[in-house]
């Protein structure tokens, strides 16, 4: 099995990332990426349980890029994690993460419902390298009684369209490709049924896209089968992995979801032919 998209507590995950290496593990993951949100702290940490465990690691991450206010997200495979340009571009990412938890908490505070945004963006103080977000509110909103799950606090106050909805600032998708090429990896855009604009894909294919995620939970055999077209046609290798996060409504393991290992290859070769 080969899952490159996974998560750990550096971002949103549940899971550290020996914890995550030892889900899959025993789930026969033998290929494992950790693709955290506009970090890689989580990677040195997974390499190494991945070798005591003989799981082949690929250095990983989901970059955001923000189009019409809309979240872009960028998976970047096969990167130097120590990186000058990318690190100094993910600081940046963290800082503006931080700032829309900051406010999304100001806005729960005007509708009546209190949180202390130091305590929530604790983990993230103590390790700048950690990726704060959205889902570390709506885990403070169920700690403090307001809402029984993270899913409601999203459903109720959290989504595009809800009372505290803060629209992101991110960079647009090229300047992304462009910082994950810089750092020596592949870029491949995640989940685009969730993107819900395949009308982009040709402009990002022309600004440096590598891939497309055909293989995803969120996405079934037609949706596959589709960018698995759509990457043909554009040329583009294809990624895929579970989305692993270790939360009740998201996959039950890592490998729920698997890369064939022939488009795992072909994906690396990317690496090799574009001279990355």
């Amino acid at each position: 099995m080969i899952d490159l998209h996974t998560h750990t507590t550096a971002s949103d995950g549940r899971n550290s990332p020996a914890e995550l290496v030892a889900r899959a593990a025993s789930g026969g993951v033998t290929v494992l990426s950790v693709t955290d949100h506009d970090t890689t702290a989580g990677c040195d940490g997974a390499a190494v349980a991945c070798a005591v465990r003989g799981i082949e690691f690929v250095t990983g991450i989901e970059a955001t890029a923000v189009v019409d206010e809309a979240d872009v997200h960028v998976l970047g495979y096969f990167l130097d994690t120590k990186s000058a340009g990318l690190s100094a571009f993910l600081n940046e990412q963290r800082r503006h993460r931080a700032d829309r938890v900051r406010e999304i908490v100001a806005r729960l505070a005007a509708l009546g419902l209190a949180l202390d945004a130091d305590a929530i963006l604790k983990p993230g103080i103590d390790d700048p390298g950690k990726s704060p977000g959205r889902p570390w509110v709506a885990r403070a909103l169920v700690a403090a009684g307001h809402v029984a799950t993270p899913d409601e606090a999203f459903d109720r106050w959290l989504e595009r369209g809800k009372p505290a909805f803060v629209p992101r600032i991110g960079a647009p998708p090229r300047d992304v490709f462009r910082r994950i090429h810089e750092a020596g990896g592949v870029a491949s855009l995640a989940h685009p049924i969730l993107v819900g604009h395949d009308e982009w894909l040709p402009q990002f294919a022309a600004d440096g896209l590598d891939a497309l995620e055909a293989y995803h939970s969120e996405q079934d055999v037609f949706a596959t089968r589709r960018y698995l077209q759509t990457a043909k046609q554009l040329r583009l290798a294809v990624s895929g992995g579970s989305d692993y996060h270790g939360d009740a409504h998201g996959p039950a393991k890592p490998g729920s979801v698997s890369l064939p290992r022939g488009e795992f290859e072909r994906l690396a070769r990317v690496k090799i032919d574009r001279g990355y």
